[in-house]
């Protein structure tokens, strides 16, 4: 991601897919580590998208629908999962997480960057600040799949869902997350920086939000960390 940043400089004259054979400062969410072994995939998305930053934010589901659909290549997809807001589940373990970046002026964005990191071969140890448990796709599957050929295949699916997002809107891609949606109609808990909150995952609303079902009515939730 911090290469994708300092490309924008070049004045980059269309989306550009940046890859790492090797990272040495991965991070995560909320600035958290992310541990990227040799053989892992780890690449990043930049772009200049027009619209406003909360419209940008919506590529996260984009990226996680994409994400699913080059996993699903190698894996079965009944076992593959979308845990919101941006992980994606193989056997109810992380194999893979997306991070957003963007940069603009009010309300007009200039730059947004989609960080993708799949862990196809290692898994990074469990810590006890890990929501859920991390996985990989040959521990789990079996399957050996090049970094630089998921690439090709991610980049492919991420193009589809631009273009579905192009022509028919955010609502099918929405309609498409929710259906690969992890526990929906389940109790969950989102924890916020202020509060934890435990309801009913009842859906997420058309602008990304998580919607939870408490004990106080329908509450939206705009980011947390999901437990369940």
């Amino acid at each position: 991601m911090a290469e994708a940043k300092r490309r924008l400089a070049h004045d980059l004259p269309r989306p550009t897919w940046v890859f790492a054979r090797h990272q040495t400062a991965a991070r995560g969410r909320l600035g958290r580590g992310w541990a990227n072994p040799k053989g892992n995939f780890s690449a990043t998305l930049v772009m200049r998208p027009e619209g406003s930053p909360t419209a940008a934010a919506l590529r996260s589901f984009l990226a996680a629908n994409a994400v699913f659909e080059a996993l699903a290549m190698h894996a079965n997809r009944d076992a593959l999962a979308l845990k919101w807001p941006n992980d994606v589940l193989l056997n109810d373990g992380k194999v893979a997480g997306i991070l957003l970046e963007s940069a603009g002026l009010g309300s007009v964005i200039e730059w947004l960057s989609i960080g993708v990191g799949v862990n196809l071969i290692h898994s990074p140890q469990a810590t006890p600040d890990m929501a859920i448990r991390p996985v990989s796709l040959l521990e789990e599957t079996g399957a050996r799949v090049d970094a630089r050929e998921f690439l090709f295949t991610l980049a492919d699916c991420y193009a589809t869902e631009e273009r579905i997002l192009e022509r028919l809107g955010f609502q099918p891609i929405r309609e498409r997350w929710l259906e690969r949606a992890a526990r929906l109609g389940e109790l969950i808990t989102a924890r916020t920086g202020r509060e934890e909150i435990t309801g009913r995952f009842d859906t997420v609303d058309e602008i990304g939000q998580l919607v939870l079902t408490t004990a106080k009515g329908k509450i939206k939730i705009p980011a947390a960390d999901v437990y369940f």
